[in-house]
C-alpha cells in the first residue's frame, strides 16, 4: 500500500467514526431517585423510588420504536439504596393507577414485540444497526426489527435487588392504548419489596402529577 493510499484509507476512517457514534444505542443514564419529580423515598429504610416517563418527542427520540405510536408508555424506573442492607425485588409488583381507576401493570417483550408486529415492513428500509444482533431465546415475531428486539431487551427492567449503598434503572412500558392523558392523576404503586430480613416494607405511591407540574426554573426560584 502506497503513503497517499494509507492516508486516504485512513481519512475515510475517520470520517467514518462519527457516523457510526451516532447510530450506537442509547440508555438514558439513571441518576438518584431523589432528584427526579415524581419520587417516594421511605427514610426510616433509606429507600427512594422515582419514575421517569418518556412521554414527550424530545425524550423519545433516543429510542428506536416510537413505543406512544405504538399505545406503549415508557417510563424509567429508578431505584435507590442508601441503607447497608440489601432489597430483594422478586416479588415487587408495580401498578400504575389511572384518574379513573385503571390498573395498569408493565407489558412484558413478547406484549411488545405482538404490537410492533402489527406494523408491516416493507423490506427496504436501511437498518439503524448494522451489526448483527443475537436474539433473545424468546420467540419474535419475524416482522419485528433486530434493533427494535435490542432495545427492548437492553431497557426492560430486569433487577431482581437493589443492592446496598446503590441504584438500580430499567424501562417499564406501560400499555395506554385508548386512554388519553394516562398519566394525569395517575398513581404508581410499588410493593412486594423485602429487606434482607426477608421483611416486606411498606408500600410506595408515587403521584405522577409531580412529573407533570414540575418546573425547573420555577424550582429554582424558590
Amino acid at each position: 500500500m502506497t503513503p497517499r493510499l494509507g492516508a486516504s484509507v485512513l481519512l475515510a476512517l475517520l470520517m467514518m467514526a462519527p457516523a457510526a457514534s451516532e447510530e450506537a444505542p442509547v440508555t438514558p443514564k439513571a441518576y438518584h431517585a431523589k432528584t427526579y419529580p415524581a419520587c417516594d423515598a421511605h427514610e426510616q429504610e433509606k429507600l427512594a423510588i422515582a419514575a421517569d416517563p418518556y412521554d414527550l418527542p424530545d425524550k423519545a427520540r433516543v429510542f428506536v420504536v416510537d413505543y406512544r405510536k405504538e399505545g406503549f408508555l415508557p417510563v424509567h424506573f429508578i431505584l435507590s439504596n442508601d441503607s447497608d442492607g440489601i432489597v430483594s425485588l422478586a416479588e415487587m409488583k408495580v401498578e400504575l393507577i389511572t384518574v379513573r381507576r385503571v390498573k395498569l401493570t408493565p407489558a412484558t417483550p413478547n406484549d411488545i414485540y405482538r404490537r410492533l408486529a402489527q406494523q408491516k415492513r416493507r423490506g427496504d428500509e436501511p437498518s439503524r444497526n448494522p451489526l448483527p444482533i443475537p436474539l433473545p431465546r424468546r420467540k419474535v415475531p419475524a416482522n419485528v426489527k433486530p434493533e427494535a428486539v435490542e432495545e427492548v431487551e437492553r431497557l426492560n427492567f430486569l433487577a431482581k435487588a437493589v443492592e446496598p449503598r446503590s441504584t438500580r434503572a430499567g424501562f417499564l412500558f406501560f400499555d395506554v392504548e385508548g386512554i388519553p392523558n394516562p398519566l394525569a392523576g395517575a398513581r404508581l404503586y410499588v410493593s412486594g419489596l423485602r429487606n434482607e430480613k426477608g421483611e416486606e416494607l411498606f408500600f410506595f405511591e408515587i403521584p405522577m402529577e409531580k412529573y407533570l407540574s414540575y418546573q425547573p426554573g420555577a424550582a429554582k426560584a424558590q
